[in-house]
């Protein structure tokens, strides 16, 4: 038989009636129950047992909220039991009585701020205050209700959608967020909707994807709706709460407007004169579309001859302007038809009807007075022999006014395009005449500027170029290119070429040019060389025999006869120098001197004895060289020692100053300068000594004031010019000595002793320093 033990557990009463427990149960089971007569019992470990607790939120009444109730079943009622919780909220939020474990809200809840809080449940003695159970944790779940009403976050929307687009369009997705429980009950499901009357656009009630409602939308009617879209929760049922937002949907252009004129005519003015390139006129088609939908593009379609168009890209303006030159005499009114395209046409439109229009632009062309016309317009080329006598005709050059009056035109050449005076042109009938002797070699063109003028207004002026071509005749023989010079070896075989000549001719005949050579009449009995006819303008020297010696003739002039074909035919004799030399077996040719030959076998005695005084001439110059610079390098080191010494020597001998009666003369020094005042002041004091004293004080009392004089007279004079005068001490200053020399006075403790060590150069200043030397003061 199994025994059950007694129970103690946790109670939790929820507000709502609900009942949770924690329970500490004991389990029996029978081991072998049947089998044996004894029944075992078998305690479980004690556990918890709890659910959750609810709460509603946005409470509004006066007293704290009852949540639920903390109950053990060890609790008899006797008071002996302390009920407590920690966690979130606790104390503060939830407050729980300790006797009777009942939970209150102290505050209202939100559970969009939270939806739950975890709190924790604890029993102890009253009066021992050790737990009872183990602490257990529990939740308080905010229970929600429908307080919240959709909110568009992503606002403001703003969308497009191209114009004419068909029905059902998408333009864009709006999203209402609604901050209830979206997993209790309906209060977070948001529909859409847009008010009654709107005809335009709709929205899609669960998805929230704005469409277009027409296929008519027009962009030049209207390119900008507000619409106004409203989410509802609950589903949209009775009661739910709602949000809108304001949605600004664009209107984008398509190409779907062709061009206009605003005008079927337009008529500009100009005149006749009007360079090419000249703009007539600007003609403007409008388009209501916007964009690079109205980029447009304009054709001339009819008298395109004399004019064209272009495309201001800036203003979209059709540029009429000038191609030819115009004629008012010939026509003084021209009608031009001009076209505008689209550029970027749309196919989708094609049926709207044709993407182009088309205006008459009318140009008048008013008279001007116009300079003569040369005919032909480009220029005139003539042709002139070059032995054309002087005053021939060379050619003619026309010209008319093209104006109606037909006034007469005067002809004449521009200086500056015939310096030389070669030609000279009629000025009535332009009749170019040669003037000079023409040289085609010299300059084969002549380019001049021919210029007419009105004969009564010479500001009517045109230009056109003249080119005269000089035609060749046979004036110049053909020559040998330059002055050829061979040499051959003088075991020449018969029939060799030794070399080729070139010629050439100055003139250039239209039919080309065919020279002949030949050798000159004074060389027929010529038995060595002949020539051999290459080629038009080239023949090679071949030898006529094998063998040569250059010691009987080593140098061959063969004059050679060259002529052209003519007419007239006309020749010219040149000279071919041919050295006979020496060769080596491989035919490389070693001298051509027949001299040079003979001193190539051996040098004479006298030739070697010549040689060797010019290289012993050559080494003795060198040695001399040599000799001299090192004696003058020796020079100048004994100069510089000696100025060395020299310069030591008068550096160091310093006098000790007017005591100093051996070195130096003291009356000399002082007599330098004979003053008159000095010798004045010695007569009258009679005697030397006081004589020496009023010198000095005069010289020095005059010479101040002699310098103040001159400082106050000029203005000029900075103050501290006369500072020089102050440098100068006489012989009775009271100033003392700035000399080194009266150290010896001071109490310096260094030991002037090694001065003595110096030798005699310092002995003088060894007596000065070191005065306690005997020795040396003796010296």
């Amino acid at each position: 038989m199994a025994h059950l033990w007694p129970v103690r557990a946790w109670t939790l009463l929820a507000a709502s009636g609900f009942l949770s427990c924690w329970c500490d149960a004991a389990r029996t089971s029978a081991s072998s129950r049947g089998e044996q007569g004894a029944s075992s019992v078998e305690r479980v470990k004690r556990g918890w047992v709890w659910n959750q607790f609810f709460v509603v939120e946005e409470y509004t009444g006066t007293e704290p909220l009852y949540v639920g109730k903390i109950h053990t079943d060890s609790d008899e009622g006797e008071g002996n039991i302390k009920y407590t919780i920690s966690g979130e909220g606790a104390g503060t939020i939830f407050i729980i009585d300790e006797l009777t474990g009942d939970i209150h809200a102290t505050e209202r809840l939100d559970r969009e701020e939270k939806a739950f809080y975890t709190l924790r449940a604890q029993a102890r003695d009253r009066l021992s205050n050790d737990p009872l159970e183990p602490e257990s944790e529990f939740v308080i779940k905010v229970q929600d209700i429908n307080d919240s009403e959709p909110k568009f976050l992503e606002g403001p929307y703003i969308g497009s959608v191209a114009e004419l687009s068909p029905i059902g369009t998408s333009v864009l997705k709006i999203t209402a967020s609604d901050a209830d429980d979206p997993s209790y009950g309906s209060s977070a499901r948001v529909v859409y909707s847009v008010p009654d009357g709107e005809k335009f656009f709709t929205v899609g009630r669960h998805t929230g994807i704005i469409m277009t409602a027409v296929a008519d939308l027009d962009r030049e009617t209207q390119d900008r709706y507000e619409l106004v879209v409203k989410a509802t929760d609950m589903a949209g049922q009775m009661g739910g709460l709602s949000g809108s937002t304001t949605v600004t949907i664009v209107i984008t252009d398509v190409n779907d407007n062709p061009p206009r004129f605003p005008q079927k005519m337009y008529q500009f003015m100009v005149s006749e004169g009007a360079a090419i390139g000249t703009p007539v006129g600007r003609v403007i088609a409008t388009d209501a579309d916007m964009g690079e939908n109205t980029d447009m593009s304009y054709l001339i379609q009819e008298g395109g001859e004399l004019f064209k168009v272009t495309t201001d890209a800036m203003t979209q303006e059709a540029v009429v302007s000038i191609k030819k030159p115009l004629d008012f005499e010939s026509k003084r009114t021209h009608n031009v038809v001009v076209e505008a395209v689209n550029k970027h046409a749309d196919p989708r439109f094609v049926d709207l009807g044709s993407f182009r229009d088309q205006t008459i632009v009318r140009v008048s062309v008013s008279d001007v007075d116009e300079p003569p016309l040369f005919q032909p317009a480009d220029g005139t080329v003539m042709e002139v022999q070059e032995d054309t006598r002087v005053g021939a005709l060379v050619g003619v050059v026309t010209a008319r006014d093209p104006d109606a009056k037909n006034k007469p035109v005067r002809f004449s050449i521009e200086h500056s395009t015939d310096q030389d005076m070669i030609f000279h042109i009629d000025p009535d009938s332009g009749a170019i005449m040669l003037d000079k002797v023409l040289d085609r070699e010299t300059a084969g063109w002549h380019n001049i500027t021919v210029k007419a003028v009105e004969a009564d207004n010479h500001t009517m002026a045109s230009h056109s170029s003249v080119s005269i071509r000089i035609l060749d005749v046979n004036d110049n023989p053909p020559e040998l290119a330059t002055p050829y010079e061979a040499s051959i070896c003088e075991d020449a075989k018969a029939g060799q070429i030794i070399h080729t000549i070139s010629v050439v001719d100055k003139d250039e005949p239209q039919t080309g040019h065919h020279f002949y050579f030949t050798l000159a009449p004074e060389a027929s009995g010529n038995r060595h060389f002949d020539l051999w006819d290459i080629k038009d303008t080239t023949a090679g020297v071949r030898t006529q025999r094998s063998g040569f010696n250059r010691h009987e003739q080593n140098v061959y002039f063969l004059p050679i006869l060259v002529g052209d074909s003519g007419p007239p035919s006309l020749s010219s004799t040149g000279t071919l120098t041919i050295h006979i030399c020496g060769c080596d077996t491989a035919g490389t040719i070693q001298s051509c001197n027949a001299t040079a030959y003979v001193m190539s076998a051996a040098l004479s005695p006298g030739a070697l004895i010549a040689l060797l005084v010019c290289m012993l001439i050559l080494i003795v110059l060198v040695l001399l060289i040599l000799t001299l610079k090192r004696h003058r390098k020796g020079q100048r080191m004994a100069e510089d020692e000696e100025d060395m010494r020299d310069n030591v020597i008068k550096y160091n001998d310093e006098g000790g100053g007017e005591q100093d009666t051996q070195a130096y003369d003291m009356s000399a020094l002082r007599n330098l300068y004979d003053f008159p005042e000095a010798k004045s002041a010695s007569r009258l004091a009679g005697g030397p000594a006081e004589a020496c004293s009023a010198a000095d004080f005069s010289l020095f009392k005059g010479y101040i004031r002699k310098k103040v004089e001159q400082a106050d007279a000029d203005l000029s004079v900075p103050p501290y010019d006369s500072f020089q005068t102050y440098a100068f001490e006489g012989a009775s200053s009271p100033a003392l000595s700035l000399s080194s020399i009266h150290t010896l006075s001071t109490t310096s403790e260094q030991d002037f002793s090694y001065l003595s060590d110096w030798g005699p150069r310092f002995r003088q200043l060894a007596g000065y320093y070191a005065p306690g030397k005997p020795d040396e003061d003796g010296s």
